[in-house]
């Protein structure tokens, strides 16, 4: 089963900290907000990923762009949620569910 991650929000309540970056790409420790969110989901047997992108996409892109099963589908810098699921439907077959 594939997951699915909304990073495409501007992070506005970091926004001392995504001026150059998106939220998802903030560190702790010293990995990104994101490598411990797969992280979690990899622990549990999840290990494909789609990553529906906006704000500063490039970051997350150029981040993740060797990593086969970690696909970065940019879905607008302004799209809501709703809108950013719609616009992967395409990498989807008709019924497959997700997380």
């Amino acid at each position: 089963m594939k997951v699915v991650i909304l990073c495409g929000g501007l992070g506005s309540r970091l926004a001392e900290e995504t001026k150059l970056i998106p939220k998802p790409m903030v560190k702790i420790g010293n990995s990104p907000i994101l490598d411990h969110i797969i992280k979690i989901y990899n622990h549990f047997g999840f290990r494909k990923f789609i990553l529906a992108t906006g704000y500063k996409s490039s970051v997350i892109e150029n981040y993740y762009k060797k990593r086969k099963n970690i696909k970065c589908v940019y879905t607008g810098k302004n799209t809501l949620t709703g809108g950013r699921l719609l616009r992967l439907k395409k990498y989807f077959k008709k019924g497959e569910n997700f997380m």
